[in-house]
């Protein structure tokens, strides 16, 4: 049996087996298709796919039904059964459309391949469109990003993603081919960041979190004006429900009491699953604590900023504690951040730093004293 027809009985027999340990039938508000590349399905294995999800799952009337879609590989009649089954939003990785760029990651995809496909989508009544973008990449110039920018734009995606390229060689085979002095430096890393952050603004689009940019008519962007921003490991979104169940190898599921994740490997997770039992390899039950630091970090990711009064009414346990991370945070970022009564602030253009400071609380936290170290 091909690999792929293998490994998409094990995902059907997964969510079956899920499906077996709950009491009723579920709703969902949001359905991914993502981790990996789906449209890598042929659409008889994507309408069986989607035929196994509905028979377990309902989805409500307002369902977003996303899909990661690469143009280099999706197929006609997947993108029409795709649409054909409710696709709400694509979400199409480009990274950048430079010829050199993409020749050095890898990823050849030219403008016109891309636009063939949101063409294609658009016709089938698929209306939201968020594409993916990377910054830092090798023999990416500032001229090179801007252009891509402009050409994404013309294709009127209602969201956009900016993400700094993470050059890992020990991790990724292919990363070990690229030169490294084809790689921007620090410096020119932040300074493509802000152009791209300027650019995309002048085009209309309103920053989000710390690397989304969306319409003002989009749901985002309202959720982002309205504080209900939330992030999980989908991204940034306005869903406001506390579960996400994952489904595949290494997929994480998110619950009230904490985390639990597949098998990474695909032979481990298809063992469990044909084994039939579930396939999770690994989980972590969530201390009082740690939901503290969770909607700390979520309020500095999604909001820009810590509320410390809301902190403090939602976890009365940790006041002094909301004190304390305050006056560690002024000591150690005081070119990053600054106080404004209750809360702590990111200053404008610094929002990349935000990973940066949220790694700094949650280390300090789990440590369980606050360190006085200064950057």
């Amino acid at each position: 049996m091909h690999p792929v027809e293998a490994f998409l009985n094990d995902l059907i027999h997964e969510i079956a087996l899920v499906s077996a340990q709950l009491k009723s039938k579920p709703k969902i508000a949001r359905l991914h298709l993502g981790g990996g590349t789906p449209t890598l399905l042929s659409g008889e294995q994507m309408a069986r796919l989607l035929e196994a999800i509905d028979q377990h799952f309902t989805r409500t009337s307002d369902c977003e039904f996303s899909v990661k879609i690469d143009p280099t590989e999706a197929a006609d009649d997947v993108l029409d059964i795709l649409a054909e089954r409710g696709m709400t939003r694509a979400s199409i990785g480009v990274q950048d459309f430079a010829p050199k760029v993409q020749v050095a990651i890898g990823r050849v995809q030219s403008f016109q391949q891309t636009q063939a496909v949101v063409d294609r989508l658009r016709a089938g009544g698929v209306e939201s469109l968020n594409v993916d973008l990377l910054y830092g990449l090798p023999f990416q110039t500032l001229e090179t990003l801007l252009t891509t920018l402009d050409q994404v734009h013309s294709l009127s995606p209602d969201r956009m993603a900016l993400y700094g390229y993470a050059h890992v060689p020990h991790m990724s085979k292919r990363q070990r081919l690229i030169a490294t002095d084809s790689l921007p430096n620090t410096l020119q890393r932040f300074e493509a960041a802000q152009l791209a952050k300027h650019r995309l603004q002048d085009l209309g689009y309103l920053p989000v979190g710390i690397d989304h940019f969306s319409l003002e008519t989009d749901s985002l962007a309202a959720a982002a004006q309205l504080g209900t921003l939330r992030r999980n490991f989908q991204g940034y979104t306005d869903d406001p429900c506390a579960t996400l169940i994952g489904f595949g190898a290494s997929a994480i599921s998110r619950y009230r009491q904490g985390f639990v994740q597949n098998a990474v490997a695909t032979a481990a997770y298809q063992m469990h699953i044909r084994e039939g039992r579930l396939s999770g390899h690994k989980g972590y039950v969530l201390t009082p604590e740690d939901a503290f630091i969770a909607d700390a970090l979520d309020q500095l990711m999604c909001q820009g900023s810590i509320n410390g009064k809301t902190l403090a009414v939602s976890h009365p346990a940790y006041a002094d504690t909301v004190q304390q991370i305050f006056q560690d945070l002024q000591f150690t970022f005081p070119r990053a951040l600054e106080r404004s009564d209750e809360t702590m602030n990111l200053k404008s253009g610094m929002e990349q730093l935000a990973r940066v400071v949220a790694a700094h609380i949650d280390t300090a936290l789990q440590a369980e004293h606050v360190h006085r170290v200064a950057i």
